[in-house]
């Protein structure tokens, strides 16, 4: 049975802040809007626990902020499609097509706001246990060890936001890092606060190890230089992240890093696609300049639509 076809003005990859806030400004400024998004819409942000440097607002959490500007978005007539994974796109066509499993969309312009992915645990074991004790989304995936004992892996804002959240389900909570924290200390104060958790510095899992699923990981104290195995039900693991740009490799120019090169206009090498947030080349990511991004690469579509219908 052949799929659907439906035209649209701007199609939206990436339902983070920069996507919906790009929603948010195509759909004020009154074009068709869509937005796909494969996997939870909010992307990484939508994971953490409380976010206290967005100006304005001092204090929320990741999945009411993000609610918000998806709320905004759709009041402008932006239409959201969660858990439609995207199988095909041709962006140097016009119009360009951007495929799901679902249906195939013609847009006179793609804006790329596609993120991050966590980088995946090195470890030989890692792939055997996971979704059967490691993890790398604890939004996802947390519900399902309330009252048992788990590990964060990592030692960055993002996996101290991890912890914070799960440290309200677990009976107890290690977080684990090689090295010294990088989180912000504000952060790190409110995680150490917590009766359940323990941190474990200088320490880094070698082994994993259990019959059907996880039971108990093999840590390297690198200071004592020592090692010792610590029951647990899961890890989640959070050790960086890298761009969510394999499917558009051969169509759009990226940096060595697989970042989508992009200036401050969000333009890319393309005419009509354009890149926002974390997946484009820069310096700085942070929540507000994914917003920023994502007010950037609606407007300079907008632009770009109007100049080829003159």
């Amino acid at each position: 049975m052949a799929k659907k076809r439906q035209k649209r003005d701007v199609v939206i990859i990436g339902a983070g802040m920069a996507g919906l806030t790009a929603a948010l400004y195509a759909g004020r400024s009154g074009l068709s809007v869509l937005v796909l998004e494969s996997e939870l819409v909010g992307g990484q942000i939508a994971n953490a626990a409380d976010i206290e440097n967005y100006p304005g607002i001092p204090g929320v959490g990741g999945g009411e902020l993000i609610s918000a500007v998806q709320t905004q978005a759709e009041k402008f007539g932006a239409v959201v499609d969660e858990f439609d994974p995207i199988v095909r796109v041709e962006l140097s066509s016009q119009p360009k097509i951007v495929e799901t499993e679902g249906a195939v969309y013609e847009a006179m312009a793609v804006i790329l706001a596609t993120g991050m992915k966590r980088r995946k645990l090195s470890l030989k074991e890692a792939d055997r246990y996971e979704g059967r004790g490691v993890h790398y989304c604890e939004l996802c995936d947390g519900q399902a060890y309330a009252g048992k004992t788990v590990a964060v892996i990592g030692g960055g804002n993002a996996a101290v936001d991890a912890a914070e959240y799960l440290s309200k389900l677990a009976s107890k909570l290690y977080l684990i890092q090689r090295s010294e924290l990088r989180a912000d200390k504000a952060s790190v104060e409110r995680l150490r606060s917590h009766k359940n958790v323990e941190i474990l510095r200088q320490t880094e899992p070698r082994a994993l190890s259990g019959d059907t699923k996880l039971t108990a990981a093999t840590l390297f104290d690198r200071k004592a230089e020592t090692a010792k195995e610590l029951p647990l039900d899961a890890v989640f693991v959070n050790i960086g992240v890298e761009p969510n740009t394999a499917m558009f490799a051969d169509q759009v120019k990226l940096d060595k890093a697989g970042n989508i090169v992009a200036g401050e206009d969000c333009r890319t090498n393309l005419d009509g696609v354009f890149a926002a947030g974390d997946v484009r080349t820069k310096e700085i990511r942070q929540l507000t300049t994914a917003a920023a991004d994502g007010t950037v690469a609606a407007l300079e579509a907008v632009k770009y639509l109007r100049e080829m219908n003159k």
